[in-house]
């Protein structure tokens, strides 16, 4: 399995800086989500116009572009024409980068649709995108984020959309956390189609000035109360050999750790559940 960095984590950053510190901790990659003040890179010239000059100077630091993450929601009928545009967009940036991951939501809303309805949603939206030229060429991850953190949820959209284009991103904490899922149940639910993963911690500590809505808030991997090492040991029993992405979500939460701090800290934590003979 590769580590890969998102730039969520470290959104003032630029260019010269992801790919020193980068290489400088030891990452295999890098995932876009965002990059200084725009949210969406397919805006930008570095991933347009200057894309092959972006590159250059990733491989020169031994980073390779895990994935693209997107703000695609399929599940949201009222947005089907804004998803196709940003599918759109993204398709060449993506393949300039040479990666084929795409992080897509789900979203939607309960209270006007039932999750069957939201569904088929997501089934048409992703019918659509698939008809894209060059789509079918890339991976599209349903994240198991928002109304579809529970991995069982996310099996009514993935069950009707049989396609190697489209997949699961497995965010492990959001299923614990939030789905208040065993890992064992997720992998049981997705596993098959599981492309890509999140990996991030948290402690449930309400009376914290840090802590979430859920009384829960993030912490260095390996110090929190998520069950990340079973997580890790079921998809090595499995064969993944895809890439595990540290979402240090600092953008959202400017209280988190410095990534200087923090993104070391994961390498130095996950090296030894995913290679046997790292420290020998």
């Amino acid at each position: 399995m590769k580590i890969s960095f998102m730039t969520l984590g470290c959104p003032d950053w630029d260019l010269e800086t992801i790919c020193a510190r980068g290489q400088e901790y030891g990452y295999d990659g890098i995932d876009f989500r965002g990059y200084l003040d725009q949210i969406d890179v397919t805006l930008l010239p570095e991933f347009t116009t200057r894309a092959s000059e972006t590159r250059g100077k990733l491989e020169d630091a031994g980073l390779a572009v895990s994935g693209i993450s997107s703000s695609i929601r399929v599940c949201e009928p009222e947005a089907l024409q804004r998803n196709l545009e940003e599918a759109r967009r993204t398709i060449p940036v993506a393949k300039a980068f040479g990666t084929t991951n795409i992080r897509v939501f789900g979203g939607g809303n309960l209270d006007e649709h039932s999750r069957q309805e939201l569904s088929e949603f997501g089934r048409e939206c992703v019918a659509r995108i698939l008809e894209l030229d060059g789509a079918r060429d890339l991976h599209w991850l349903f994240e198991t984020h928002d109304l579809w953190v529970k991995a069982q949820h996310c099996r009514l959209l993935l069950d009707s959309i049989p396609e190697p284009a489209f997949g699961a991103l497995w965010d492990m904490g959001h299923t614990y956390r939030v789905g208040r899922e065993e890992p064992a149940e997720s992998f049981q639910a997705i596993g098959t189609r599981v492309g890509y993963v999140h990996v991030k911690d948290a402690i449930y500590d309400p009376g914290s000035p840090l802590a979430m809505k859920d009384g829960w808030h993030y912490v260095f991997p390996g110090t929190g109360e998520l069950p990340l090492a079973e997580s890790l040991s079921l998809l090595q029993e499995s064969g993944y050999d895809g890439w595990l992405l540290f979402e240090h979500e600092k953008r959202w939460h400017p209280e988190l750790p410095e990534p200087e701090v923090a993104f070391p800290r994961f390498v130095d934590w996950i090296q030894p559940l995913t290679d046997p003979t790292a420290g020998i």
